[in-house]
């Protein structure tokens, strides 16, 4: 690092379909054969980018050993497919470091969501990218996820978190899979981040009944919970929506509802393990996959998409 910050520019890991993945852990260790099987299929599916360490990877169940595997295990098999790596924490220095980590690692890009036990005030949230964005050399994703990290960042936050120098792309809720709302959601946050998109700044949706309509309203990046256990058939929903041809994702509606049910972290390990790619339970305590009538829906979904 010499000191110098740049806006990045942009890197094909925050265009397209970036698909998270779950973290299979096995007797309370992360499996990391199950781990590299996932990354395999995810890559030979064609995706644009990996996601490790989010929200569907359980990152906060995870200690600093074990992200800085996971990182380390998923550019091993990434064959050039570019990570996005999830630092978020609790303390500015364990974001700090689990950054580090992540760039020494491999990691193509980081993510940082604001958590808080207590809820973070914009100067605070300000402070931690800042602090974060100081030791960097990969580009970083400015994650907003307001359900989880009780933190909804205004358009004048996100404009000026875009604005920092480092930062790479911003990961936003998305707008729900209306066409028409998906492009007056799109052009409205253009609007409100023109100080800094124009500079690099990609715009990246979460949410997997969002995604489609997101990247066909022109979004750059898909944020998928599901892609990273199941990406044949999401790898194809975004193909399509980026060509601006039909979409038609009324197949995947039963997984959707089921990530709106139950979460998508539950519902991304029970799918992971339903179709034999990590032994089950694969989820850190407390947290549990699926079971009974919730896991037989899933089981159900999957069967009608021929992915048993």
């Amino acid at each position: 690092m010499d000191g110098t910050r740049t806006t990045p520019a942009c890197l094909p890991s925050l265009r397209g379909l970036v698909a998270h993945l779950p973290t299979p852990v096995r007797d309370d260790r992360v499996d990391l054969a199950a781990l590299g099987r996932l990354v395999d299929r995810a890559v030979a599916a064609g995706v644009d980018g990996l996601g490790v360490l989010g929200s569907t990877g359980a990152a906060m169940h995870l200690d600093r050993d074990e992200r800085s595997t996971v990182v380390h295990r998923a550019v091993e098999h990434a064959s050039g497919t570019p990570i996005v790596a999830g630092v978020s924490a609790l303390r500015t220095s364990a974001a700090r470091t689990h950054a580090d980590d992540a760039q020494q690692a491999g990691a193509a890009a980081v993510l940082l969501a604001p958590v808080g036990y207590v809820p973070l005030s914009d100067d605070e949230v300000l402070g931690l990218f800042s602090d974060v964005l100081a030791g960097l050399d990969v580009p970083l994703i400015v994650y907003d996820n307001p359900v989880t990290t009780r933190v909804d960042m205004s358009n004048g936050l996100l404009s000026e978190l875009a604005a920092l120098p480092g930062v790479g792309g911003v990961k936003t809720p998305g707008p729900g899979p209306d066409p028409d709302v998906a492009r007056a959601r799109v052009a409205g946050l253009r609007a409100g981040l023109r100080a800094a998109l124009p500079a690099g700044v990609t715009l990246g949706f979460s949410g997997d009944p969002s995604g489609p309509a997101g990247l066909a309203a022109g979004a750059d990046a898909w944020h998928s919970t599901l892609a990273g256990a199941l990406p044949g058939p999401l790898v194809a929903l975004a193909r399509a929506a980026r060509a601006g041809g039909a979409v038609d994702d009324e197949h995947l509606a039963p997984l959707w509802e089921a990530v709106r049910r139950y979460s998508g972290v539950r519902v991304a390990a029970t799918v992971v393990e339903l179709r034999g790619l990590a032994e089950g339970p694969s989820l850190p305590r407390p947290l549990l996959p699926l079971t009974g009538a919730a896991r037989r829906e899933v089981a159900h979904a999957l069967a009608a998409l021929g992915q048993r």
